[in-house]
């Protein structure tokens, strides 16, 4: 495999990083910024995938100044899950009435989770490079930023599915709960982490990626997806 390819078994050169996916990527395009992933490829054929792909290290101030460096972003994400949220209504009724949804509706939910992850992961200083402004259309994540967010459209769904699936998830929602108040206590202890080792534990980095991974997949699934979810954070 040339370097600059995606998802090698193992490093292609200096810099290449492993992400929680367990494979390795290279850290620029040569000019400092983060080699795009070609469209199409990330997360492969799963219906829904969630990733990461940044290095462990983080310089050891970014803890202290990401909170306040992402408040911007909150303003615009404000806007983009308003739209998701009167989408999601709109998907809802077009479900029950044609057990399909319109690309464009379906579009500007993918995107809210994804703007959502990409502004997560850098508030908890998982990553150095700042989020890309607003959010990016497509059902497979487009690659131009750390946070990799795929949820691929289904040409058909459940007809009555929104009416029920939510109950089936609660098993996953009550797990989700619980996780929630670990993945806060591991961002806690990863704070100091950071700032004494310049890195985030790679377990604790895997836990969280996983951790919002799971959370994704449940939500796909009362709505965009009909694959029930797994009890997995891989």
């Amino acid at each position: 495999m040339t370097t600059g390819a995606w998802g090698a078994q193992e490093p292609q050169g200096p810099g290449w990083y492993q992400a929680s996916d367990g494979l390795w990527y290279p850290p620029t395009d040569g000019g400092g910024g983060l080699v795009a992933q070609p469209l199409g490829a990330v997360g492969g054929s799963e219906p829904v995938a969630v990733d990461l792909v940044a290095p462990p290290e983080v310089a050891r101030w970014r803890p202290l100044v990401h909170w306040l460096l992402v408040i911007p972003h909150l303003f615009v994400a404000l806007f983009v899950f308003l739209v998701a949220g009167v989408c999601s209504v709109i998907a809802f009724f077009q479900i029950l009435f044609t057990r399909r949804i319109s690309e464009s509706i379906e579009d500007w939910i993918v995107r809210a989770y994804r703007y959502g992850w990409q502004i997560t992961s850098y508030t908890y200083f998982m990553r150095e490079d700042y989020p890309v402004w607003g959010s990016q259309a497509g059902f497979v994540d487009p690659g131009v930023d750390p946070a990799r967010l795929t949820i691929r459209h289904a040409d058909e769904l459940q007809r009555f599915g929104p009416l029920y699936k939510w109950i089936l998830a609660i098993p996953h929602f009550l797990v989700l709960w619980v996780l929630s108040i670990v993945a806060g206590v591991v961002v806690f202890i990863a704070f100091f982490a950071v700032i004494f080792t310049g890195a985030w534990p790679e377990g604790m980095r895997a836990f969280v990626v996983g951790y919002q991974r799971w959370a994704v997949r449940v939500y796909a699934y009362c709505l965009l997806r009909d694959e029930y979810p797994p009890f997995s954070l891989d």
